[in-house]
C-alpha cells in the first residue's frame, strides 16, 4: 500500500470534500478520486458513504483513519531516521501532557540542545492515554505522565516534582476574597485535593489545561490560580503575583517512561541525567 494513497485518505477524511481534498493536496479531483477508489480496492471495503450530497465515513473507514495516522506518523519518523544517519545524529521522539510541558520540558529541550549536540528533537502533545499507546507503538522514544506506568515492558522514572501553590494578583488576598479563580488540569490527584481543601470556598470562573496560559491571563487581568512554582518564582520575587497565606501546597510528580527495548537507550539515559528539576 503506497503512502499516498493514505495520505490522501486523511485529506478526504477530514473535509469530507473530494474538491477542497485535491485542492488541499494541489492534485486534480479524478486524481484524488482514483486514489480513494484503488486504496477500497486493495482493501476490500467501501471507505465513505455516497450516498448523500456531503461524503461520510463508513465504520471500516473510521478504523483505517486511527490506522492510518499511525502508518503515516512511523513513515514520518522512519524518514527522518533515515535522513539524518548520515550525520551521525540520534533522533529522540518526545511526547507528553500539555501541561508537563508548560511545567518542566522547555527548559529540559534547551538543555538537551546545549549538552547532546548529536541528538536531534522531534516533539509532540498527547493525552495521557495516547502517549501510552504510542510508547508500546515505537512511535515515541519518551513520554512524560502524572501518573506511573506499570508494564514489564517499560521503564518509569521520577524525574521532577513540582511544588503547586495559590497565587493571586491581590497582595494581601484572603480565600473567601477570590473571585475570578482559575482552575488548571493537573490530574484527578490535584483536582480531589482541591475539592477536599475548598468545597465550596472557592468558585472556579475559569478552566484552562495550560498553566502558562493561566499565567498570562492573571498577569492581564488579574485573578489566582495553583501554578508551579518554578513557573511563577519570577513573578513573585518582582511581587507580580503573591502567595495567598495559610493555603495548602499540592506536589504532582512528573515521570518519563520509555520501552526497556530501546536501541536509544543510552541517548534517553543521558537526556534525563541532565533534567532540570527535582529527583527525589
Amino acid at each position: 500500500m503506497k503512502i499516498e494513497l493514505l495520505s490522501t485518505f486523511l485529506e478526504v477524511s477530514h473535509t469530507l470534500h473530494v474538491r477542497i481534498a485535491a485542492e488541499n493536496l494541489f492534485l486534480t479531483q479524478a486524481a484524488v478520486s482514483a486514489r480513494i477508489k484503488q486504496l477500497e480496492t486493495e482493501l476490500g471495503v467501501l471507505l465513505f458513504d455516497r450516498s448523500q450530497k456531503r461524503l461520510k465515513l463508513t465504520a471500516e473507514g473510521h478504523r483505517l483513519n486511527k490506522h492510518a495516522r499511525e502508518m503515516l506518523t512511523l513513515w514520518q519518523k522512519t524518514k527522518l531516521d533515515v535522513g539524518i544517519a548520515q550525520h551521525n545524529s540520534t533522533q529522540l521522539f518526545v511526547g507528553s501532557i500539555t501541561s508537563i510541558w508548560d511545567v518542566v520540558l522547555q527548559d529540559w529541550l534547551i538543555k538537551i540542545h546545549r549538552n547532546l549536540d548529536d541528538v536531534c528533537l522531534y516533539t509532540n502533545t498527547y493525552s495521557s492515554l495516547e502517549l501510552r499507546k504510542q510508547i508500546q507503538t515505537r512511535l515515541l522514544d519518551i513520554a512524560f505522565l502524572f501518573e506511573p506506568t506499570y508494564s514489564e515492558d517499560v521503564i518509569t522514572e521520577k524525574v521532577a516534582t513540582v511544588p503547586l501553590q495559590l497565587v493571586s494578583s491581590i497582595e494581601n488576598q484572603q480565600v473567601s476574597e477570590i473571585e475570578n479563580f482559575i482552575t488548571v488540569d493537573y490530574g484527578e490527584s490535584v483536582n480531589s485535593q482541591f475539592q477536599r481543601h475548598f468545597n465550596e470556598l472557592i468558585a472556579p470562573r475559569h478552566h484552562m489545561s495550560q498553566p502558562r496560559v493561566a499565567l498570562n491571563f492573571i498577569l492581564d487581568v488579574g485573578g489566582s490560580a495553583y501554578l508551579p512554582r518554578q513557573l511563577c518564582f519570577e513573578y513573585i520575587r518582582k511581587k507580580k503575583l503573591f502567595v495567598v497565606d495559610e493555603t495548602p501546597i499540592y506536589e504532582r510528580e512528573i515521570f518519563a517512561v520509555y520501552l526497556v527495548q530501546n536501541q536509544k537507550i543510552s541517548t534517553i539515559k543521558d537526556a534525563l541525567q541532565i533534567f532540570p528539576y527535582i529527583r527525589s
